[in-house]
Parts: C-alpha cells; structure tokens; sequence
C-alpha cells in the first residue's frame, strides 16, 4: 500500500504524467510535497518534497493563455513532465511552497532553434 506524502492536501487536478506512455490519475499539491497517483494501477505514482524541486518549467502558449504541459527539475532525480485540466490553479498552488523564482517560462520553438543553430556554428569553428 502507499503511504501519501501530505496529510493534508490544498487541490485535487486531473492530470497526465507524461513517461514512455502516458498515465492519467490525480495531482495532489500539499503541504509537504507534489504528488501524482495513477487511476489505474495505485502502485504508480509519483512523490515529490518541496525541498527536492529545483525548478518548474511551463510550457506557455498563445502568450500565456493556455499551459499545455509543465516539467518539474528535482535537484537529484531528474524531470517529470506533467499535464493538467486547470494548470494554472496547481502552478498557483505549487508557488505557495516554493519560490516563485523558480517558476520559469520554458523556451519557444524559435528561441531553441536560434540556440540550436549557434550551438552548432560555434562547434564548427573550434573544429
């Protein structure tokens, strides 16, 4: 059985956890942490402190109005992307742990493609 993180959770979402395949199941945003439970199999789940995240990366589009997916750094585990129905509600409620310093506007397709391309034009020169 598994024991959940937070004795008391703020907000229960909808949401999509986003792996080789997909999981659909609940986000529970608490006091101690960020949790994601699949509906299907209890058994997967994701469990993720306060103290363990190191930056929240959402995906904007059309100038902010709609949140498609967001990606949670930890600072040892790597990232967990995630999909909500109301994503803004569990961004506003994951700021109230964590600084919003560190919830950040993931690049755009243009600005990772100009990256991408200087990337490679400077790797051409020192070789």
């Amino acid at each position: 059985m598994v024991e959940a993180l937070n004795a008391r959770v703020e907000l229960v979402e909808k949401g999509t956890y986003f792996t080789a395949f997909s999981s659909y199941g609940k986000i529970l945003v608490g006091e101690k942490g960020f949790e994601f439970y699949d509906d299907r199999n209890i058994e997967n789940y994701v469990q993720i402190p306060w103290d363990k995240i190191d930056l929240v990366v959402a995906s904007l589009l059309f100038g902010g109005k709609w949140i498609p997916r967001f990606r949670i750094q930890t600072k040892r585990d790597g990232s967990f992307t995630f999909a909500a129905q109301q994503p803004k509600r569990v961004l506003k409620a994951m700021t109230n742990h964590i600084d919003p310093n560190h919830v950040v506007r993931a690049l755009t397709f243009s600005q990772n493609l100009t990256r991408n391309i200087k990337t490679l034009l400077s790797r051409k020169k020192k070789a």
